[in-house]
C-alpha cells in the first residue's frame, strides 16, 4: 500500500500507513501462543462479526484486542484473497483514524 512502512515493535514486525499509525503486525507464536498470525486494526464491530462468524480462523489478539483490532490465523483455511481484503481495510481504518485525530484537534 501507498506510504505504508515495515519496521519492528515490541519485537513483531510491524506495518504501519503513513510512517505514523500500525495497522498490522506479524505474530509467529509470539509470547508462546502457537499461532501464526496477522493482527489487524479494523473498524468498530468488525472484530466481533468476523471472530463470532468463524473462531477457527479469526480472534481477539491480546494488547490490541480492546481497541478493536482482530487476529487472523494464517496456518486455516482462508483464501488469499479474504486477507488482502482485511490487510486493505485495516490500512484504511489506520489511515481514517489519524484523519479523525486531525479534525478533533
Amino acid at each position: 500500500f501507498s506510504g505504508t512502512t515495515e519496521r519492528l515493535s515490541h519485537g513483531t514486525p510491524t506495518f504501519f500507513a503513513k510512517n505514523k499509525r500500525a495497522f498490522v503486525t506479524v505474530g509467529d507464536n509470539h509470547h508462546g501462543a502457537g499461532k501464526l498470525a496477522l493482527c489487524c486494526a479494523a473498524d468498530p464491530g468488525v472484530q466481533e462479526v468476523l471472530v463470532a462468524a468463524n473462531p477457527e480462523c479469526f480472534f481477539v489478539p491480546p494488547y490490541v484486542g480492546h481497541r478493536g483490532w482482530v487476529g487472523v490465523r494464517l496456518d486455516r483455511s482462508l483464501e488469499w484473497q479474504e486477507i488482502s481484503e482485511l490487510l486493505a481495510d485495516a490500512h484504511m481504518a489506520a489511515a481514517l483514524s489519524k484523519i479523525k485525530l486531525q479534525r478533533s484537534r
